[in-house]
């Protein structure tokens, strides 16, 4: 566990094919995939405004979440970065639950840490990236319901599925709140 952060609670591929990515996972027997398209999603990378369009599916293997991100334009995102670096795709982050986004990126600071914060969506999501030894980002999660309905919903997708029906399944979010479609 991080003295900086805590347990480890998502890993985050970053893949060319989200439809490769998942049945790399379906074939190991992790699964079901929550799949979502997220288009216009206003996100700040390296301190410049972008509109984020990805795809993103989630699973579980046990108590860890394993997520798989698919960049679907050429805006400059860390998942575009990532892929131009790795084009067959791989482990992009590592992610963690926070209950206070910038007071975390705070204690960061005072710790010097060497963290830079590469990509940000509001209070909810940052990637922070190391700036001696870049590698393996660190996505810290802020603690809130609809993101833990979110991971509820494919934890509990998985702990029922039969490793063979419905395999990837839709994430609605057009109430507000996330719904397995």
């Amino acid at each position: 566990m991080s003295k900086f952060f805590g347990p480890i609670v998502q890993q985050g591929y970053v893949v060319p094919d989200i439809h490769l990515g998942i049945r790399h996972w379906l074939k190991r027997g992790i699964g079901p995939f929550f799949l979502e398209k997220l288009q216009n999603y206003p996100a700040e990378v390296d301190g410049h405004s972008v509109l984020v369009n990805l795809s993103a599916a989630f699973a579980y293997s046990g108590d860890q979440q394993i997520e798989v991100i698919q960049a679907e334009d050429n805006t400059n995102t860390v998942y575009r970065e990532y892929l131009e670096r790795n084009p067959q795709g791989g482990l992009q982050h590592l992610g963690f639950w926070t209950n206070n986004i910038s007071d975390q990126i705070i204690k960061l600071e005072e710790f010097e840490s060497g963290f830079l914060v590469r990509q940000r969506y509001g209070d909810r999501h940052v990637y922070l990236d190391e700036v001696d030894c870049p590698g393996v980002m660190i996505q810290l999660m802020a603690r809130d319901e609809k993101t833990e309905q979110l991971f509820r919903i494919v934890q509990e997708g998985a702990e029922n599925w039969d490793g063979a029906s419905h395999p990837i399944r839709e994430i609605d979010w057009s109430s507000g709140w996330p719904v397995s479609a």
